[in-house]
């Protein structure tokens, strides 16, 4: 998102280098997961952690999948020419997303299952953003059609940061999954509040 926002051809490459770098750690965390497993046998709420590891350990490549596909963006838009219209929806969407992320990861390291929830409700805010952001650039292309390829990439860089805030609703499922043995995917949030708050 610094790439796109500071036009920084640089930066965008080599965030798409670090994309490497996560793979690798990824399959670095797969390989020790499945040793615990095979040594250790764990159960009840050690299992669960490794479970919940697996699965917040593939969101965080996921997440790195859509940061090298916003800087491949970043890199076409330097290239191009900056988008007219798009930037200050991205740096306010990029923003909440880096404090979801955080917040989830936070969440994790210290099994708070309250603050896990409160990801999920920031969630909800930039699910309704996201979609705010699109109308408005969608009327924006109908008016001056000029700039359709460019805000076209803004948009697909609003996508990428809508699908990381759901990677951070995932891992923050998972903490609530490690703290409290629920699983609360694909549950309504108002659902998820009453159970996180009542056990």
């Amino acid at each position: 998102v610094h790439a796109l926002l500071d036009t920084d051809a640089g930066m965008a490459i080599d965030v798409q280098f670090k994309d490497n770098q996560v793979n690798q750690y990824e399959r670095d965390i797969d390989e020790a997961l499945t040793l615990i497993l095979a040594r250790r046998h764990p159960a009840a709420i050690d299992l669960r952690m490794v479970i919940a590891m697996s699965k917040a350990n593939t969101d965080l490549e996921r997440i790195g999948d859509e940061a090298a596909k916003i800087a491949r963006i970043a890199q076409n838009l330097c290239e191009e020419g900056e988008s007219p219209r798009g930037y200050m929806e991205t740096r306010h969407i990029g923003n909440q997303v880096r404090v979801m992320i955080h917040d989830a990861l936070d969440a994790f390291a210290r099994l708070d299952a309250e603050q896990a929830l409160r990801v999920l409700l920031a969630d909800a805010d930039i699910d309704r953003e996201y979609q705010s952001a699109t109308r408005t650039l969608m009327t924006y292309m109908i008016e001056d059609p000029r700039h359709i390829s460019r805000v076209l990439n803004v948009m697909w860089v609003l996508r990428s940061l809508e699908r990381i805030g759901d990677h951070a609703r995932n891992i923050s499922e998972q903490v609530i999954y490690m703290v409290k043995g629920l699983d609360v995917r694909h549950t309504k949030i108002e659902e998820i509040e009453e159970k996180v708050q009542r056990g």
